[in-house]
């Protein structure tokens, strides 16, 4: 099938005095970007997020990367057979399947959905020794996150999932400078005539409107998952993009918000990030970063779908401020219609 099909999801989101996301030194981690520093969250960081957010709120199948894929193993042998040596036949199953694992776990981290583990199970409590039905058991039935965000098996690459969603680092359509907050923690125990503190210490932190974007190739979803799921995965994954967020200082900071605005487009060329609205760094105001960033988003969008590329096939927006690629809904009637475009798109219906 050739049928090309793109969630694009554009997300405008300030996030207070905060380090969300921290580099090796401690640091909130930054880009540059048209020539001046910018705040950045990387995609990995948002990416387990919206994994944690699945695993909370989503009915769909989630899987775990993990070493300790015979665990997951095991507890299915364990279901299926109480009495079996499962922790032997654990091992067993995943060497059948062509994955070297020891009693600290595999070499690397391996992403395994329940219905994958329950399926070598079956084979291992049957007594089977066909590797090749191991290694099918261990392809068929990803999760709905294993499909989004692909599995790397060097030792197989059969084993391998393409990704179908790709998920931008965050940056600020502004300038940022990072600050340093210095505090002292009081030791409660410590005696009255002493009035120094038990500990000195900074934390480096910035403030910022980001500019989040990622893209989902609902055809290799669908020949991932089928064309009904699919469709509850792309609303599942908008839905958890939208709304959650990463830990790093996050007790420090309470920093947890919510998008300012939101833009998702339905694309049948390709993907088309809208970040060189943000190319040249909005300036201060005295509306703050956010309502000039939408400005810039709009006037962005309409000047490449004036010139480069073609207007989406169908467009959503949640929030104030971009009415002008279409009208402004509550976040969950826009999940609501997306999931429905989508479901119509894979039958074969006119997504517009």
């Amino acid at each position: 099938m050739n049928k090309r099909l793109y969630v694009d999801f554009h997300i405008l989101q300030t996030v207070p005095p905060s380090c969300i996301n921290r580099d090796d030194t401690g640091s909130p981690k930054t880009a540059v970007y048209g020539g001046v520093t910018r705040a950045r969250v990387s995609s990995q960081a948002w990416k387990h997020a919206m994994r944690a957010d699945f695993a909370e709120n989503a009915r769909l199948d989630v899987g775990k990367r993990t070493k300790k894929v015979a665990d997951m193993v095991k507890e299915q042998i364990l279901a299926l057979a109480p009495d079996a040596d499962a922790d032997k036949l654990a091992k067993k199953a995943l060497e059948n399947a062509g994955i070297k694992s020891d009693d600290k776990g595999t070499k690397a981290l391996f992403f395994m959905s329940t219905a994958q583990a329950k399926a070598l199970a079956e084979l291992a409590v049957a007594g089977s020794t066909d590797k090749k039905e191991y290694q099918k058991a261990l392809k068929a039935a990803p999760s709905m996150d294993m499909a989004l965000f692909g599995r790397m098996v060097a030792d197989d690459p059969s084993l391998n999932y393409d990704a179908a969603a790709q998920v931008a680092h965050s940056i600020s359509t502004h300038a940022v400078q990072n600050e340093y907050d210095y505090f002292t923690a009081v030791d409660d125990c410590q005696a009255e005539d002493n009035a120094g503190a038990g500990h000195l210490g900074t934390v480096e932190y910035n403030s910022s409107t980001l500019y989040r974007y990622a893209t989902v190739n609902v055809m290799e979803l669908a020949g991932q998952l089928g064309a009904e799921q699919a469709a509850e995965t792309v609303r599942a994954f908008g839905e958890a993009f939208l709304f959650s967020m990463p830990t790093g200082k996050q007790n420090s900071f309470a920093n947890r918000t919510l998008p300012d605005a939101v833009y998702v487009t339905i694309r049948e060329d390709q993907p088309v990030n809208l970040c060189g609205a943000f190319e040249r760094a909005v300036p201060r105001s005295m509306q703050g970063y956010a309502e000039p960033s939408k400005a810039a988003l709009a006037q962005y969008a309409q000047q490449m779908y004036s010139s480069f590329a073609e207007a989406p096939a169908q467009s959503f927006t949640v929030g104030s401020g971009l009415e002008a690629l279409a009208p402004a809904q509550t976040a969950k009637a826009m999940l609501d219609a997306l999931e429905k475009a989508v479901r119509d798109a894979l039958a074969g219906n006119e997504v517009g």
